[in-house]
């Protein structure tokens, strides 16, 4: 159905041309004007289309630009589904930004659809996209703003020497990457494991209400003990500091609470098939099941690490990640490998099992490659990156890894040398420590609202888009600076100059 649309939704309507009631143009310098010039609308209609079928029949479908656009807008401002939908009736360069030709005072869709749009497009798409603006904008940035090699000199033998920019066969590797990974946490409450069991008993008690409620007045309910549960639960919960012992204990009895829920459900369900139950109820059944599995595992082998580890039953799929920061030695969500160049940045690894990054360099320096054409001249990471195949890779490659060589430290002004370069590459790298702050702080990957694995993914791709447009804006902001304070009046010589 969608490939039948107007492509006429899609095409970049001038502000001049867009239709406004109450009188007046649209400012060209207007944010959200610049923005709906940098985004690829067409290819990522291509992408977008693939999610349809063919069909005449059912509403008309919702074009890339209405869809892409109110996503990028909701990351942009960090709104709600509803209250993004009321910011673009509200506001005319929202409604130029998502291609209305003119300006509406009705939702132009509902707050309903914003899940399928966050499902339909996916990581991949916006990946790609996110890409294709990244590259563009990295190559476009002039030489004096580039991340390079130092450009002061480097001692060699006691000669100095000085390192250029250069795209000779001699010396083909052009440029710097910057490598690093981080947490998305997502939005769920800090796990314990009686909050856990505590909330999978009180879910299997709902199940068993939804089960028995055929038979109310033909046979008596199973008993679950609830208010007894209830209430040696919140005996420890309400306690500021519990001692182990205690909250063994307490774990104990509530996996003979969880258990005794699951052999009731069991025999109800030979009695009567589960169709009564919810897509949500059947899924927390099975969420609950496993848990139970993984809890009493652990209680039995005194130990608190399990393989998959389910730390949500909402949300099954969030993992714990160990990164041993001073804020949270353990967060909850997706780990991102995340690579950048002259401050855009690219994902390159995502996953809600916890990895090593180290292994993502290979990757990620081949990804170099392919986006622009050759290999950097130097990698910037930290030192879970310094493998022995990562240097051996590095090497053959002509590239330098950051951090010191292997082998005897050496003395006298080499140490000196490399002193001063590490400290150059640490000022570097303090870029991409700098994104993730801007991402988490900002741009919401502090807290992933999404709930399904799937559509959190989008939108952790979504806001590495959004920060990337927002550089894009800034470079064409500072380029346009830098050309006025050029200008030149031939009598007056430049026009800043007092």
């Amino acid at each position: 159905m969608y490939e039948f649309l107007s492509h006429r939704e899609n095409q970049l309507l001038l502000p001049d041309d867009f239709f406004l009631p109450f009188g007046g143009k649209l400012s060209k310098e207007n944010r959200w004007v610049k923005l709906a010039r940098l985004v690829p609308w067409a290819h990522a209609e291509k992408k977008y289309a693939k999610s349809f079928r063919i069909s005449f029949r059912g509403q008309k479908a919702v074009s890339i630009r209405v869809a892409l656009g109110a996503l990028i807008i909701q990351e942009r401002l960090q709104l709600s589904d509803r209250e993004t939908v009321q910011q673009i009736v509200e506001n005319p360069y929202l409604q130029y930004f998502i291609g209305l030709e003119g300006y509406q005072d009705h939702p132009p869709f509902h707050p309903s659809l914003m899940t399928h749009f966050r499902k339909r497009l996916g990581e991949p798409v916006l990946r790609e996209i996110n890409e294709i603006i990244a590259v563009e904008a990295a190559k476009s940035i002039p030489d004096s703003d580039r991340d390079d090699e130092p450009k002061s000199g480097t001692k060699s033998k006691g000669k100095r020497t000085t390192k250029r920019h250069s795209t000779s066969e001699e010396d083909p590797n052009q440029g710097v990457l910057l490598l690093d990974a981080t947490c998305a946490p997502a939005d769920v409450a800090y796990p314990t494991d009686l909050n856990l069991l505590n909330e999978a008993r009180e879910k299997l008690e709902e199940i068993i209400d939804t089960l028995h409620a055929p038979q109310i007045g033909r046979s008596r309910k199973p008993r679950t003990y609830r208010d007894k549960a209830r209430k040696e639960y919140l005996a420890v919960a309400k306690q500021r500091r519990a001692n182990g012992k205690v909250i063994r204990r307490a774990i104990g009895k509530q996996l003979r609470y969880v258990a005794r829920n699951l052999q009731i459900i069991r025999n109800m369900a030979s009695r009567q098939p589960l169709t009564l139950l919810s897509r949500k109820q059947y899924r927390d059944l099975l969420v609950i099941q496993e848990l139970y599995r993984q809890q009493r595992m652990m209680f039995e082998r005194k130990t608190h690490q399990i393989e998959d580890r389910i730390v949500s039953i909402h949300q099954p799929h969030v993992r714990p990640v160990v990164r041993g920061k001073a804020k949270a030695r353990v967060e909850f969500g997706a780990k991102v490998s995340v690579s950048m160049v002259n401050g855009y940045a690219f994902l390159e690894r995502l996953s809600w099992d916890s990895f090593n990054e180290g292994v993502t360099l290979i990757e990620s320096v081949e990804a170099y490659k392919r986006r622009f054409g050759c290999y950097p001249k130097a990698v910037l990471a930290d030192q879970i990156y310094r493998t022995r195949q990562n240097r051996a890779f590095c090497k053959a490659h002509g590239i330098r890894l950051s951090g010191p060589a292997l082998g005897r430290p050496v003395q006298g002004e080499e140490a000196t040398e490399q002193r001063r370069v590490a400290r150059q590459d640490a000022r570097k790298r303090n870029a991409i420590e700098g994104k993730f702050g801007e991402g988490k702080r900002r741009y919401g990957l502090g807290r992933i609202r999404a709930c399904l694995a799937k559509t959190s993914e989008t939108v952790i791709a979504l806001q590495l888009l959004v920060m990337n447009l927002e550089r894009r804006l800034r470079d064409f902001f500072v380029s346009w600076l830098n050309r006025l304070l050029s200008y030149r009046i031939p009598a007056f010589g430049n026009i800043f100059e007092v």
